[in-house]
């Protein structure tokens, strides 16, 4: 299914009251500077993303990158879970595999444990190996996969490429998507040397687009169209990661100056809702479906009926994503045979 995407409005902040009206001018201000301001200009030198940076400069993206959109509704928001039991040495109840991955406990003295996987101890690497499956492809493998699939669309117009859907299952860092690194040895790839479908699509843009709100309507149309699901919490938070650092790589590139917050955050924002943790299997959030205990009442001759109890296996929750044409969400399963 191709979605067609819907222009991003920043929120804005409206109060009735008279009397509050000099109070909601100063916020509607402060937003707007604060959208308009541009991110403080780092050199990347490593494919780790700082939590703790995010956390310090830009907290409602660190938000956004941990929301869970399935679980979330309007009134209460809901973060991905770790799903694995790596981290469990930090604290039994809130690093075991059900529990929400919140930002206190990936910044300050945790600042670090969130890593690519190429930057992880070999006996951690092979221990989530074989726990959870979990192998990269090698970048060279990448490429080739990718340019099968994509010399179908090779002759299509801008328009059309841009919005192509692509789908990376069990994405773990999302190299498919975006190859900020190599996943083997952990090195930044250059933008030109870069083979995900993400990458290609940038590129093209890059190369074809001159004007400023062109460029970024497309790039937005561009990120509305590649989606990844993933397992592990982790992983899942270095994918979005990939992809929202990645969108400035292209940027600076293009434009020679660090994007403003507020086109990061849209980014991050169609991040959250594309990049998602999904059993893939099941079409759920991990380890949602459980086993319940449910009476079983039956007639009886006697004055009081027999009541016995059985087991009853509930599903998980199924996974919702985003209908960009219609601006809402759907059942990830919805079409799948």
């Amino acid at each position: 299914m191709l979605f067609r995407s819907k222009k991003l409005n920043p929120q804005e902040h409206t109060d009735s009251s008279a009397t509050k009206k000099n109070t909601v001018s100063m916020v509607v201000n402060n937003v707007r500077d604060s959208r308009s301001t541009p991110l403080p200009h780092v050199k990347i030198t490593s494919p780790d993303v700082s939590e703790n940076a995010i956390r310090e400069q830009m907290p409602e993206i660190l938000d956004l990158l941990l929301v869970d959109r399935t679980s979330s509704t309007a009134k209460t928001t809901k973060n991905i879970i770790w799903a694995n039991d790596n981290y469990t040495a930090l604290g039994d109840e809130e690093y075991s595999p059900r529990s929400q991955i919140t930002p206190d406990l990936i910044t300050g003295k945790n600042g670090h444990i969130i890593m690519p996987r190429a930057l992880k101890s070999l006996s951690i690497r092979k221990e989530r190996t074989r726990t959870k499956a979990e192998v990269f492809t090698p970048t060279w493998i990448v490429k080739k996969q990718n340019d099968a699939v994509e010399a179908n669309y090779k002759n299509d117009d801008l328009e059309t490429y841009v919005k192509r859907t692509w789908l990376e299952v069990t994405c773990g860092e999302a190299p498919y998507m975006a190859s900020r690194y190599d996943m083997d040895t952990g090195e930044l790839i250059k933008l030109p040397e870069r083979v995900g479908f993400l990458d290609r699509k940038l590129a093209r843009i890059n190369q074809a687009v001159t004007d400023k709100a062109e460029w970024q309507r497309l790039v937005e149309e561009a990120y509305k169209s590649s989606y990844g699901f993933e397992w592990s919490g982790d992983s899942l938070l270095l994918a979005r990661e990939n992809l929202l650092y990645t969108y400035r790589d292209y940027y600076v590139d293009k434009w020679g100056e660090e994007p403003v917050y507020g086109l990061f955050r849209d980014i991050a924002l169609i991040i959250s809702y594309n990049v998602f943790q999904m059993d893939g299997i099941k079409y759920t959030i991990p380890l949602s479906d459980k086993r319940e205990k449910r009476p079983d009442q039956q007639l009886s001759l006697f004055d009081a009926p027999d009541t016995e109890s059985t087991w009853v296996d509930v599903p998980g929750k199924r996974v919702k994503i985003m209908d960009w044409a219609k601006n809402k969400r759907q059942f990830f399963d919805k079409d799948v045979k």
